[in-house]
């Protein structure tokens, strides 16, 4: 393995800004959510989603489910139609620190009801207060460094009612030039083209994950290698 990849990269993406905002923010989201779709991506939340739950089978109601890291909100749109098909009634929370981003996704989720948005720190007393029964972290892992994720996980895994999924990146070479590639070719975002590559070196092997889980106390969950170079973490 390329040194380049051997250790998880401490660099910043510049979504990481918090102050970030305007239409460089809007059209990065709107990449995102095209790049993850025709990518494949998506399915690796929904099937988790779809695991963790047993749908379908007699869930009480509403199901509570957060997304955290939310972005645009294109996840939670998935989720919503999800719960649609499964005639689930659910109340779905996306929490972003950023407020500029919130208001992108309350614009892009406007035609689903059953979707309301939090301007949240993650590491916040109020986000530890909240309730749900189901946590999705999708892309949104690999932005933290180890003890933070370990603090996080340790946290979420005893929040979740039911559980937690996470969908997150191999850190693979081939996964960083084909969306290096891609980007360069295809994306109007500076935004894109920077941290689609960084967020790879920022990933994750499957040795670091089991150790992740061991540090904040875990020993009921399962990872998979799914396609689009990601890993399918169910904590229950």
């Amino acid at each position: 393995m390329s040194s380049l990849f051997q250790h998880r990269s401490s660099k910043k993406e510049l979504m990481d800004d918090l102050n970030c905002e305007g239409t460089v923010v809007d059209q990065t989201l709107r990449e995102l959510e095209v790049i993850n779709k025709w990518l494949g991506g998506n399915h690796v939340t929904i099937d988790g989603l779809q695991r963790l739950t047993g749908i379908p089978k007699n869930i009480s109601a509403p199901l509570v489910i957060v997304d955290i890291g939310c972005g645009g909100g294109d996840m939670l749109k998935l989720v919503a139609k999800w719960a649609r098909r499964n005639q689930l009634e659910v109340d779905l929370i996306g929490v972003d620190a950023n407020p500029h981003i919130i208001r992108y996704a309350e614009k892009n989720t406007f035609e689903f009801p059953e979707i309301r948005f939090l301007t949240l720190d993650i590491f916040s007393t109020e986000f530890e207060a909240l309730q749900y029964d189901v946590l999705l972290a999708t892309l949104f892992m690999h932005h933290f460094e180890d003890d933070q994720l370990a603090r996080l996980l340790s946290q979420v895994s005893r929040q979740a009612r039911l559980g937690v999924v996470i969908n997150d990146l191999h850190r693979h070479w081939f996964a960083f030039y084909s969306i290096k590639t891609l980007t360069g070719l295809f994306s109007k975002s500076a935004m894109v083209r920077n941290d689609a590559a960084v967020s790879v070196l920022r990933a994750f092997l499957k040795k670091e994950w089991v150790d992740l889980m061991r540090k904040s106390g875990i020993e009921n969950y399962q990872i998979r290698w799914m396609w689009a170079f990601r890993w399918q973490i169910i904590i229950d």
